[in-house]
């Protein structure tokens, strides 16, 4: 489905999974032979594959949604192995995909993508589903849906690139929601997530403050909804700072800013004045002295201290294993 030839599901799903497992309504909506060279469709390409997707819709919007009792049959029956229950659970949520994939348009990744990778993730939750939880299927499926949705636009956004160690951050949080909820049945809370990954509720809401950053950056500009344009769409310096990097870089200065206040008062300005934190040329012992009006020697005590108490929050930091 994708321009670049190849389908880049989440976990062990792939294109030729779907094709092999799945109903007919889950085959991608466009074959090689509509693919134009270079990755860029032609006006007959983007033609049929609105025409693809419309008949898509067309067909499933005559498939009728499950009861709560309907859901617990088919469950029984697939950990039985029938196929037959398997592709009827399936075909009866596909209507969900569409529902959550709409809230994911203009985030990165077309709508034919959303709608595969949804369905992905449907076919992952009717695999783990347990019906004895209690819970209704539809509930359950949705995080996975979106789950799915969510790490394709992390990893394969058209236009969003995260730093390496950010993606990672992201997919281990991702990873452990996808634990919890199974386990759980429901959204874990902060806590119950923080718990899961080792690190502190702080750091757990800056991989999800992250994530948050991700999607935003090609949603359309506010007043600008009917021309499609983004944040992203108005940064034509490339030589600049793109967006994501700054985002990255905003919140290493944050990290740094939290560590400098644990200092003390006079502590925080010798480091910011040794290190040029404020914008400014890194100053020398002497300079720092004649700002605070201390001594040269004094200055490099306070330095001695400040740069101590910072490995001190630095060792503490690591043992929480951030991931960061």
């Amino acid at each position: 489905m994708r321009s670049d030839k190849t389908h880049r599901g989440a976990g062990k799903y792939r294109k030729d999974d779907i094709e092999e497992s799945a109903p007919p309504l889950l085959v991608p909506f466009h074959s090689n032979q509509d693919e134009e060279s270079e990755g860029h469709p032609s006006r007959g390409t983007a033609y049929h594959e609105v025409e693809a997707i419309t008949a898509y819709l067309k067909d499933i919007s005559s498939l009728n949604l499950l009861t709560a009792q309907e859901e617990i049959d088919l469950a029984k029956k697939i950990t039985k192995g029938n196929k037959a229950a398997r592709q009827k659970m399936i075909e009866s949520n596909l209507r969900l995909v569409i529902s959550i994939a709409k809230r994911y348009l203009n985030k990165g990744l077309p709508l034919p993508d959303l709608i595969e990778e949804g369905n992905l993730g449907l076919i992952k939750a009717v695999e783990k589903f347990d019906f004895k939880k209690g819970f209704r299927f539809s509930t359950y499926a949705t995080w996975w849906i979106r789950q799915a949705m969510q790490r394709a636009i992390i990893n394969y956004g058209k236009v969003i690139r995260c730093p390496v160690h950010v993606v990672e951050g992201i997919n281990q949080y991702l990873s452990c929601m996808e634990d919890l909820v199974q386990e759980r049945g429901r959204d874990p809370d902060l806590f119950e997530i923080a718990q899961r990954m080792k690190m502190s509720e702080k750091n757990v809401e800056e991989i999800q403050r992250l994530l948050r950053i991700t999607y935003s950056l090609d949603a359309p500009l506010p007043g600008n909804e009917d021309t499609d344009a983004t944040l992203l769409d108005i940064i034509v310096d490339e030589s600049q700072e793109s967006p994501v990097v700054a985002a990255e870089h905003a919140f290493q200065k944050a990290k740094l800013n939290r560590r400098l206040g644990a200092l003390q008062q006079s502590e925080r300005k010798v480091i910011e004045l040794r290190f040029g934190f404020g914008g400014d040329e890194p100053c020398t012992l002497e300079q720092v002295g004649k700002t605070m009006g201390f001594s040269r020697e004094r200055i490099r005590q306070i330095e001695m201290t400040a740069l101590k108490a910072l490995r001190g929050i630095l060792r503490s930091e690591d043992a929480q294993d951030t991931g960061f």
